[in-house]
């Protein structure tokens, strides 16, 4: 798709959404393509308006952005998603087609790959995932394409546990569950994944190894975390959760666009000047 086609309007949904670097990333990439008029916006939409949100939409849109809680609830109102998006049953891209059909998609698992390989991990012979929710099943959805042997998951509850083992099972990753009292033992991983809430790791800065491996901490808000700045002070590898929200937003500008490569270094330094004046 060209800047001379008619459907040039795309957005980030979701419920609350003020905080969203996606409209920056966006519009920075159709800056650095020369799609002058293309739009990307923000919208505020629940579960509970999305249906009728999405069913407004006109020939203009191009594409959507899904973020929470509308990452499942997006997948009834489609005519399909791809093999990645039902690997976790989640879908943050829709690309609206010429002849009007939603299709769905997750970036987030690639967009994971993408960043890892970026700072030269291609494949680890283990991993320790913290947390359960929602970005955890990405995580062993992206490890199971990068990961050799067995996943440690700690998670709080025996419920949670049983959600990672069945994601597991599914995604055909050989999980092993642990609980949230020994998560020390997983900063010895060569690969660890942080999909906790913000604060919910400060326990474990104290308990990082004197060479650790590398860690992947999803969040970008605040940043560092005071896990991300323990591993760095030790001189590990750190990843954090703005190289992985603009590897999935590259993907997503490429397929609203159509227009490929979608400048990454240009988007990140639109997000890194972005967060530095919050």
């Amino acid at each position: 798709m060209t800047s001379t086609d008619r459907r040039h309007r795309a957005a980030v949904l979701g419920s609350p959404i003020a905080h969203s670097l996606s409209p920056v990333l966006h519009r920075a990439a159709y800056a650095e393509l020369g799609l002058d008029d293309w739009s990307y916006e923000r919208f505020d939409v629940d579960e509970a308006a999305l249906p009728g949100f999405v069913e407004g939409l006109d020939s203009s849109w191009a594409g959507l952005s899904l973020t929470m809680p509308l990452k499942r609830a997006i997948i009834p109102l489609l005519d399909s998603i791809s093999e990645t998006a039902s690997s976790v049953e989640a879908v943050n891209t829709v690309v609206l087609t010429e002849d009007g059909r939603r299709t769905g998609d997750n970036t987030d698992i690639p967009g994971m790959i993408a960043a890892l390989r970026e700072r030269g991990v291609e494949k680890t012979e283990s991993a320790a995932v913290l947390g359960a929710g929602a970005t955890a099943s990405s995580a062993l959805a992206a490890l199971s394409q990068i990961c050799t042997g067995p996943v440690t998951a700690y998670v709080r509850s025996r419920e949670r546990g049983d959600e990672m083992r069945g994601w597991g099972e599914r995604l055909g990753v050989d999980v092993h569950i642990a609980d949230w009292a020994e998560a020390e033992q997983a900063l010895h991983a060569p690969l660890v994944i942080a999909t906790t809430p913000a604060g919910a790791t400060d326990g474990l800065m104290d308990a990082v190894p004197e060479r650790p491996g590398t860690l992947f901490d999803v969040l970008y808000e605040p940043w560092p975390t005071g896990l991300a700045s323990a591993w760095e002070s030790h001189s590990g590898a750190v990843i954090g959760g703005l190289d992985l929200l603009v590897h999935q937003a590259v993907l997503q500008v490429e397929q609203m666009t159509g227009r490929s490569p979608a400048p990454l270094a240009a988007m990140r330094q639109a997000g890194e000047q972005a967060l530095a004046a919050r």
